[in-house]
């Protein structure tokens, strides 16, 4: 599919290939179970894995973009969201993938802990903090650079940040990015 055109199966236009994703975690690389801060709990997308290392073969970097607010309304700590991270990268390893960086955001404004009880904070979605976090470090042009979100507020992220937002409503995460032209 060339560059900009669409998929007449679906109507969506394509992107073309981007020099980095970023990815939000919990309802797009995983099923979104509520809260997933235990590893058990971690089920991956389907295509999520695949999509991860097609794209690292092609020379883009994989970025991962997460509220997660469960750590302020102390349902889990900061070292269960990093288990849920190890045992991604492990799973991602052995598919032959994985992520360049993951950017956590473990504020709330309804937090239990005055440690995390921030209102409004600029890393929080739809605050685009994460996603100029991730620009700065890579040195990345926004223009070259899409988010894949499950939410309004990723998308808005996406939109403050500069960069293109695109919808994910589930399915194979790896056949949504063929489409969009994003993996070759």
């Amino acid at each position: 599919m060339p560059e900009g055109g669409s998929d007449d199966r679906t109507g969506m236009a394509a992107i073309g290939r981007p020099q980095a994703v970023i990815f939000d975690r919990d309802g797009v690389l995983n099923v979104d179970h509520g809260y997933v801060g235990q590893v058990e709990r971690l089920e991956w997308t389907p295509g999520a894995r695949r999509a991860v290392a097609r794209l690292n073969a092609q020379g883009c970097l994989v970025i991962v973009a997460t509220n997660q607010s469960g750590v302020a309304r102390g349902y889990f700590d900061m070292a269960a969201v990093e288990a849920v991270h190890a045992a991604m990268a492990a799973d991602l390893e052995a598919e032959g993938g994985r992520m360049d960086a993951i950017f956590v955001c473990p504020f709330h404004e309804d937090a239990v802990s005055p440690e995390y009880r921030v209102a409004d904070h600029p890393d929080r979605k739809p605050n685009p903090g994460m996603v100029l976090s991730a620009l700065a470090r890579f040195g990345l042009d926004p223009g070259s650079v899409i988010l894949v979100g499950d939410k309004a507020s990723d998308l808005e992220a996406a939109r403050r940040g500069g960069v293109q937002g695109v919808l994910f409503e589930g399915g194979d995460l790896e056949r949504f990015l063929e489409v969009l032209g994003v993996l070759a």
